[in-house]
């Protein structure tokens, strides 16, 4: 029978605790590298040039769209 049984094992709590801390790390560092990527393309606008030939199937269609920076 196995006699080296610890309850700090990294099996045991101390693994469950290092999972969740590490889980935890990266849900927050997502999210804030989510946040920042939202706060910088809220400011970035652009406008539409010579809306009226735009066409539905074209791949000339992403030069209509400028940055007003």
């Amino acid at each position: 029978m196995n006699e080296n049984r610890s309850v700090f094992a990294l099996d045991g709590v101390t693994g469950m605790l290092i999972a969740t801390v590490l889980l935890l790390s990266i849900l927050a560092y997502l999210t804030v590298s989510a946040l920042s990527v939202q706060n910088a393309n809220a400011t970035n606008f652009y406008e539409l040039k010579d809306e009226k030939s735009i066409q539905m199937f074209s791949t000339e269609n992403a030069k209509h769209i400028v940055d007003v920076k």
